[in-house]
């Protein structure tokens, strides 16, 4: 088997690498290029386009091609790891491979082994998704009570209203994925579906911290509303 070194694309500009991607569609008479074609015709690799354009989809539309019908959209990390957090949740616990399956997993437990090396590593890699930017807020401001998570005013928030997937299982996975209310799970109880609330509510100034979020099931949270209550 023959073995050839891909040319070195570090001193060629985004014009010639463009121009290269045209070439190939010229060469196949066709108004798209998948990625395997350009692997196979290109004078670089669709990797290589890929990272100095930022996804494949950009390389084409600059260089004035169409995305071609065949093309599929790399999943990315994020939306792995959106998705073992969900098995998580609804498990009540860690999952493990023969639970990446449908319809409890939109992924198998291959594309995580293909992606990350092993199914191993791709729970350390989530685990390690989880740095220290959800929890800075909770460290410089320092609350211990559901008073001290009170601004001023309403309209001056520190943290974002948003939820982060990430914060989001932080709290669920403190609560024990139960609801802090009636306590159930959808591991106890199949179809129940969780939610993350504020407890002092963010229109009366609650800050989207872990010390203010606690999980609730649908019917909880629907009968709680905007009133501010002890979840204890």
């Amino acid at each position: 088997m023959k073995f050839e070194l891909e040319p070195d694309n570090r001193g060629a500009s985004d014009d010639t690498l463009l121009d290269d991607l045209r070439g190939v569609a010229r060469k196949l008479g066709e108004g798209c290029v998948t990625r395997k074609e350009y692997d196979e015709h290109g004078r670089w690799s669709a990797d290589t386009l890929s990272d100095r354009f930022g996804l494949w989809e950009t390389a084409i539309e600059r260089a004035g091609l169409t995305i071609s019908p065949l093309y599929h959209k790399r999943t990315t990390d994020d939306e792995l790891f959106e998705n073992l957090e969900h098995v998580w949740e609804v498990l009540g616990r860690q999952p493990k491979t023969h639970h990446f399956a449908k319809p409890l997993s939109r992924y198998s437990v291959f594309t995580y082994m293909r992606r990350f090396g092993s199914f191993r590593k791709a729970l350390e890699a989530f685990v390690a998704s989880f740095d220290n930017r959800e929890t800075d807020h909770s460290k410089t401001m320092k609350e211990t009570t559901v008073d001290t998570l009170l601004v001023a005013s309403p309209k001056r928030h520190r943290t974002s209203r948003t939820i982060s997937w990430r914060m989001r299982f932080l709290v669920m996975r403190r609560d024990d994925f139960k609801c802090r209310i009636c306590g159930t799970s959808p591991a106890l109880k199949p179809g129940t579906v969780l939610a993350v609330d504020h407890v002092v509510p963010w229109a009366d100034g609650g800050e989207t911290l872990t010390e203010n979020l606690q999980t609730l099931c649908e019917r909880c949270n629907g009968g709680k509303s905007d009133l501010p209550m002890n979840s204890d």
